[in-house]
């Protein structure tokens, strides 16, 4: 009982010293949207350029995103988190003094690689220091943490851009990215056990045999519910990622003549609503629906509204109404993501968590990879107006998002449902 009480007391510095790496993780996610006017003007770059620029942060973060559960199963979330978070740190920096495109690239490729490596231990780690159907909850809190980390990338981020520029704002966070390194070598650990504590899932793992690496790959892939989820994860966050992630910001000061300022606060509902979104979301599937499914179903349905609305109203959106429409983008295509998760990890054993979280968790960041040059190229086919992308250009973009979130649907709707069966959910304290 001793030890029990400790583990219930320790892993919350676990998961503090975590969620605030993920802060950091979405910052880096999302920062081009409102720096990206700046950066194509400072890196002399144009629409598809400044489009793979962002993009390759989600090359290599979903490259790394089976590396990542591997690493997580066999050498150990701490280390894995460690040594990468060190990547992420130069890559910032080296994005901070880069003086030419491909020197910012490769910082923000190295930024990728670095940052890949904390989502999936971290997933790891809290399969190990709580239970079942306290994971989804928990998932839904880190989410909320990562709405700080995209609201530090819009608002704050124009304001400290403003003060010491976009380049100095990108070395202040890698040595942020630095701290939390260390952070997480001196508190993390990544079971019980390893403080000499008794697993909270003592039951659990004592009633499943070990799974080796490619054995645990093999389940996964081999797994016909696998699929639905790791498309519709591909098509969702593509839209996410898309307009959230580069192209909303200047979409805001194109169509809509608003100043940097503006479209920041605008941006900054993506934040809000992932904030809001992640314990919202966990909470109605746990406690009201008792399912997975329906969430995701009735979130990806408005998804769809909000992706129809842009692409058949583009330019007469009140002001008001975008607001909104990023508030919906960061409930209903982000934070979602925790329902997807937790369906994903539901579906195979607590021995492989961390290979099935890596496996699905490639296809977001594929979408992004994918998309963001895409909409990039897009905008330069159709031209510009005094530095400006066109109507016409954000148009196509729109109607490309709206099918990918047509496909999200269709995906969603063969999804098996996973909620935990009474007996699970009744070791909850």
């Amino acid at each position: 009982m001793i030890s029990d009480a400790k583990t219930r007391q320790y892993r919350w510095i676990i998961f503090w010293v975590l969620a605030f790496g993920y802060i950091l993780v979405y910052f880096h996610r999302l920062c081009p949207a409102v720096v990206a006017v700046d950066m194509m003007k400072d890196l002399q770059t144009g629409g598809g350029l400044t489009g793979f620029l962002s993009a390759a942060y989600f090359y290599s973060y979903a490259a790394m995103q089976l590396p990542a559960g591997l690493l997580s199963d066999s050498w150990g979330p701490r280390n894995t988190i460690t040594v990468f978070f060190l990547v992420a740190f130069v890559g910032s920096v080296m994005l901070g003094f880069a003086s030419s495109a491909a020197m910012a690239i490769a910082g923000r490729l190295l930024v990728g690689v670095g940052v890949a490596m904390l989502f999936v231990p971290t997933m790891k780690i809290l399969s190990e220091w709580f239970t079942p159907v306290e994971f989804a909850p928990m998932t839904g809190i880190l989410m909320a943490m990562g709405g700080i980390g995209s609201l530090s990338a819009a608002t704050p981020l124009v304001l400290l851009s403003g003060a010491i520029g976009w380049r100095m704002s990108f070395v202040a966070v890698g040595v942020l990215t630095l701290v939390l390194s260390l952070l997480v070598w001196i508190f993390v650990r990544d079971c019980p056990e390893d403080m000499g504590w008794v697993s909270l899932n003592a039951s659990v793992k004592a009633s499943s045999a070990a799974i080796s690496l490619m054995a645990g790959f093999r389940t996964v892939v081999s797994c016909p519910h696998f699929w639905p989820l790791a498309i519709w994860f591909f098509f969702d966050c593509a839209v996410f990622f898309t307009f959230g992630g580069l192209w909303g910001g200047p979409y805001f000061m194109h169509i809509y003549h608003l100043s940097k300022t503006q479209s920041g606060y605008i941006l900054s509902m993506l934040a809000v609503g992932i904030v809001i979104g992640g314990p919202l979301l966990s909470f109605l599937s746990n406690r009201v629906f008792h399912a997975r499914k329906p969430v995701l179903l009735i979130s990806t349905l408005i998804l769809l509204t909000i992706t129809a609305t842009l692409s058949f109203a583009t330019d007469r959106i009140p002001v008001f109404g975008l607001y909104l429409i990023c508030l919906g983008l960061g409930m209903f295509s982000s934070s979602i993501v925790v329902i997807g998760f937790t369906a994903t990890k539901e579906l195979f054993p607590v021995q492989i968590a961390g290979t099935a979280t890596g496996l699905v968790n490639l296809f977001p960041f594929a979408g992004g990879a994918i998309f963001q040059p895409f909409a990039g190229f897009l905008l330069e086919r159709s031209g510009s107006v005094e530095g400006a992308f066109t109507l016409a250009g954000y148009q196509q973009i729109f109607n490309y998002l709206l099918i990918s979130a047509a496909i999200a649907m269709l995906a969603c709707c063969f999804i098996k449902e996973t909620f935990p069966t009474a007996s699970a959910r009744s070791s909850v304290p």
